[in-house]
């Protein structure tokens, strides 16, 4: 109540507080004009030595300091101002305010992360070698997530393998995973999800991770043929056989994937072709064309990689980073060898330049973090197992993978570093309005942080200004030690300084009061008092 009631005063009767305001100052303005009150101040203002101003001054000064200093790292680590939360989040609603700014922001749709390492055998070894945690809990709990939605029905339930593997997803810690996996396997020898995660989180190197897949492989297409044959029987048939789809699908995918890494590319190419021709709703979620992109690029044969773009570069289909920038490069390709800013800027640019630069301009509107990537101005890390579209996680994934296929192409580098500033300046700003895409989103610095490790600085577009409070107390920092300074060195001369700027700001408060009094009648209070 007492709340509601204060929100009330505050809203509704704002001009309460004016018009105490003005009988205040009337009811005071003879007092405030006695001599003597002035002239006792002054007298305790002369008795205090310079000791007290410089003890004064050095503590509003280090206590600012250690404010700002706060400040800036909260800023550095959350993105926003601790003073300016704290207000807007307990201050504000206690005086009615703060409703628009109370709302969530728009939640960003996180993707799996279509060219994910393997845990064992590559962020494992990352961490042994750094000791730094490639992995966030916020990613590997979307992990789970996805885990439990690909492999795991309703139908499992009874069957001590799967239940175990039910649980073994959940697990936070890799060790437990593990175990929990063997012991399935010692229930059942064919439990094809557990082979699965020993090959994901166990096995250390690609060999052994290829070697595992495969066995779990013949195992899933035989699980798979025989849902089939029955699938449109029984619903929990028909649960099993979806799940068993699932695991087909995403076996195959990983087996692929370790035929990249093992340089088998023709085999890994004809793996994710076949991939690309399947229909089923996990598909559109794992993008397989972008392994299939990947991995072209990687046997150099673009116009193979043209015809895909084709395909999926469509208006009407999302589109990712790996898919603009790409487009990108096929078309700086073409002008690579032989492109030349000068003569662009004398002559004019050709069709084939007008188009890769639009292509550029296209692709740095699209995600505007990864030029910085490509041209190794910023360092990146090992991607995270889910990526936030147009967003700093997608361009660390992107530079991961793709920066050799960039340098790959003669010129490619040198064309995106004399075009993407340009680029980057002709985004539309302010972010409400976009130029060939959606709005940026606002939402994008919020999710990046929690996919990315704290270790690694997540890049904010656009750029943020400092809060006002670090401005502030910066300021206030500054003044009040040179003003310390000052009456160190010179206390006469700063007490005079003062007590000019003191008098400069009274004579216009004197002078609304003179004004005041000839609009005012001297007996005010008295006939307010009669009212």
């Amino acid at each position: 109540m007492v709340k509601t009631f204060i929100g009330w005063i505050w809203r509704k009767l704002w001009w309460a507080w004016y018009l105490a305001i003005i009988l205040i100052v009337c009811y005071t303005r003879e007092c405030l004009r006695k001599k003597a009150i002035w002239d006792g101040m002054a007298v305790f203002m002369d008795s205090l030595t310079p000791k007290f101003y410089i003890a004064l001054t050095a503590t509003s000064s280090f206590i600012s300091a250690l404010i700002m200093i706060l400040e800036w790292i909260y800023f550095q680590k959350y993105g926003v101002s601790f003073i300016e939360q704290f207000s807007l989040n307990y201050i504000s609603p206690w005086i009615g305010g703060g409703n628009d700014n109370n709302q969530q922001l728009p939640e960003c749709k996180v993707w799996r992360n279509p060219l994910g390492l393997f845990r064992g055998a590559e962020y494992s070894r990352y961490f042994n070698a750094t000791k730094r945690e490639p992995l966030t809990f916020y990613d590997m709990n979307l992990s789970a997530q996805d885990h439990q939605a690909f492999f795991i029905c309703d139908a499992d339930n009874g069957k001590p393998d799967y239940e175990i593997m039910q649980a073994a997803w959940r697990e936070r810690v890799p060790a437990a995973r593990v175990k929990a996996a063997h012991l399935a396997l010692e229930k059942n020898a064919d439990c094809v999800t557990a082979l699965i995660m020993l090959a994901e989180e166990e096995a250390p190197t690609m060999l052994k991770v290829e070697k595992i897949l495969r066995k779990a492989l013949k195992l899933a297409e035989a699980n798979y043929k025989k849902t089939h044959k029955s699938h449109h029987l029984d619903a929990n048939i028909e649960m099993q056989h979806r799940r068993d789809l699932n695991v087909l699908i995403y076996i195959k995918r990983r087996i692929a994937m370790c035929c990249r890494k093992l340089r088998k590319l023709k085999e890994a190419v004809k793996m994710f072709r076949d991939l690309s021709k399947e229909m089923p709703p996990i598909m559109n979620i794992l993008n397989v064309h972008e392994n299939l992109i990947e991995v072209l690029l990687e046997t150099q044969s673009y116009a193979d990689v043209q015809s895909v773009l084709a395909k999926y570069d469509d208006i009407n289909l999302p589109k990712s980073a790996v898919i603009c920038y790409t487009s990108a490069l096929l078309k700086i390709r073409v002008i690579a060898d032989k492109y030349n800013v000068g003569n662009s800027l004398k002559k004019g640019l050709t069709q084939a330049e007008e188009v890769a630069l639009e292509a550029i301009h296209r692709a740095v509107e699209f995600n505007p973090h990864v030029p910085k990537y490509l041209l190794e101005m910023k360092s990146y890390i090992f991607p995270p197992e889910h990526i936030l579209k147009r967003g700093d996680s997608e361009a660390v994934a992107y530079a991961f993978f793709h920066l050799a296929h960039w340098k790959r192409v003669k010129g490619a580098l040198a064309v995106l570093n004399v075009t993407w500033e340009s680029a980057f300046n002709q985004i539309p700003y302010p972010l409400e309005k976009g130029y060939l895409f959606h709005p940026y989103p606002t939402c994008t610095e919020l999710a990046d942080r929690e996919l990315l490790p704290t270790y690694h600085k997540v890049s904010v577009f656009p750029k943020k200004d400092l809060p006002f409070f670090i401005h502030f107390t910066a300021g206030l920092s500054s003044f009040s030690a040179l003003l310390a300074l000052l009456i160190y060195l010179h206390p006469q001369f700063t007490g005079n300084l003062v007590y000019i700027i003191c008098m400069w700001i009274i004579v216009p408060v004197n002078y609304c009061l003179d004004r005041l009094e000839t609009m005012l009648p001297n007996n005010v209070m008295d006939i307010l008092s009669n009212i």
